[in-house]
């Protein structure tokens, strides 16, 4: 059992946020929760918040903050999120970061850490411009980083990997530009409450080594 088991995963896209959820996973039994997901879960169930979602989407528009946080504090009052959670993709701001604060507190639970995945911008885009997604599971790999052990074949279910549109170099770019503008932020945020950990490493096994030994 993880000793700090509420925890937020911040980083770039491609920073391994993913990655390390499923590598922790792995070890322990708890809650991966990502908002793209919750999100298509409640348009699928048909829930209030789910339809308010989907008549939003239609129509072009943003989904809400006071809508996404309900969601979220909805998915952390479920029975698997008793043994810890990953948040991964919220807060992504510090208005989110706010309303993320009231629904825990609404819960009686509190965040243990903020884990940041500190990666530098020439890594980020060669990541996101090599990087492979499974069809079927979703797996996702990158062919410098975290090849499949067969080109092009999902190593879990044996499904063909494709490379998404919106990773390329000029997509990766802009996405980076996004995250320092809006999310990055929250780095002082969450410093400010001594909740940081942040990481620097690269190596996946010393990145491993590391979150045991704070988060265990």
């Amino acid at each position: 059992m993880l000793k700090q088991k509420n925890l937020i995963f911040v980083g770039a896209p491609g920073a391994g946020k993913g990655t390390f959820s499923a590598l922790l996973l792995e070890r322990h039994p708890m809650a991966h929760i990502s908002t793209g997901d919750i999100l298509r879960d409640e348009v699928k169930r048909d829930t209030e918040l789910g339809r308010e979602a989907a008549k939003l989407m239609k129509e072009g528009k943003l989904v809400p903050d006071e809508v996404i946080a309900g969601m979220v504090r909805t998915r952390l009052a479920q029975p698997d999120c008793e043994n810890g959670f990953i948040l991964d993709g919220f807060p992504r701001t510090i208005r989110q970061a706010d309303l993320l604060e009231e629904a825990l507190a609404s819960l009686g639970r509190k965040l243990d850490r903020v884990v940041y995945f500190k990666v530098p911008d020439d890594v980020i885009l060669q990541r996101l411009t090599a990087r492979l997604n499974c069809k079927k599971c979703g797996r996702i790999y990158n062919k410098l980083f975290m090849p499949p052990k067969v080109e092009n074949v999902c190593d879990d279910c044996g499904s063909e990997l494709f490379q998404r549109p919106d990773d390329s170099l000029e997509t990766a770019k802009s996405r980076l530009e996004v995250f320092y503008r809006q999310t990055s932020p929250l780095i002082d945020y969450y410093g400010s409450r001594n909740l940081i950990l942040e990481i620097t490493e690269l190596d996946k096994d010393k990145i491993c080594e590391i979150l045991a030994a704070e988060l265990e």
